[in-house]
């Protein structure tokens, strides 16, 4: 399940507005159609930033920068931003587009696994973004989940759309059903996995293809 376009067009501009560089990056994952989390919940991650009050941010799977400069809007000038990605080709232009705005000195670019790479940084990380493999997240979750601190939040993405119908991880998570498709299932572990984790409470944010935001309490 995905938001109608309509509240999902009417979400992005009660948001914060883009600036160019977020523009060229918009018209680029529609030409290409590569996924992004899009306007709507860019403006949210920028939100969430500035809400915990972050000066960290650790990224699991970070494309061409999309999610990273929304997040790099919030972040004081001393700041810091860790992207990781797999594609070589991929993570240089996340060196641009975030160079572009401004936001290179704060910006480590990490190419790689991102659960290999956080193992040797140490917290605190205020927000963390969860975008790898769907069937790793509960892996990523546990990589970082003492790096975050009291305040922090963890955002996973594709919560109710994305390799996988909505109907689909509906009837896994709500009824137990079984799935052949390791994407749902890995989403569905991930739910269980932070509902159920001690000393952090989770929400549903339904926009874009659903973010699941866990706020570690103590």
């Amino acid at each position: 399940m995905t938001v109608p376009d309509d509240v999902e067009t009417f979400a992005a501009a009660v948001g914060p507005d883009p600036d160019d560089v977020l523009r060229e990056m918009d018209d680029r994952a529609e030409e290409t159609g590569f996924p992004t989390v899009g306007p709507a919940v860019g403006g949210w991650l920028q939100q969430l930033a500035g809400l915990v009050d972050a000066d960290r941010v650790f990224e699991f799977g970070s494309g061409f920068g999309y999610s990273a400069y929304w997040f790099a809007r919030s972040l004081p000038e001393d700041g810091e931003i860790v992207l990781t990605e797999i594609d070589a080709d991929e993570l240089d232009d996340a060196r641009e587009n975030l160079a572009r705005g401004g936001y290179a000195e704060m910006s480590r670019f990490e190419l790689g696994d991102a659960i290999d790479i956080v193992t040797d940084y140490d917290g605190p990380f205020d927000v963390v973004l969860i975008d790898n493999e769907k069937d790793r997240y509960v892996e990523a979750f546990e990589a970082v989940r003492e790096k975050v601190p009291v305040g922090g939040v963890v955002v996973a993405d594709n919560m109710t759309a994305g390799p996988f119908d909505f109907e689909e991880i509906h009837r896994v998570v709500m009824e137990g059903g079984e799935t052949d498709n390791e994407m749902a299932r890995g989403v569905a572990d991930y739910l269980g996995h932070v509902r159920s984790a001690d000393d952090f409470e989770t929400t549903l944010l339904p926009l874009g293809e659903g973010l699941a935001v866990t706020r570690r309490l103590a």
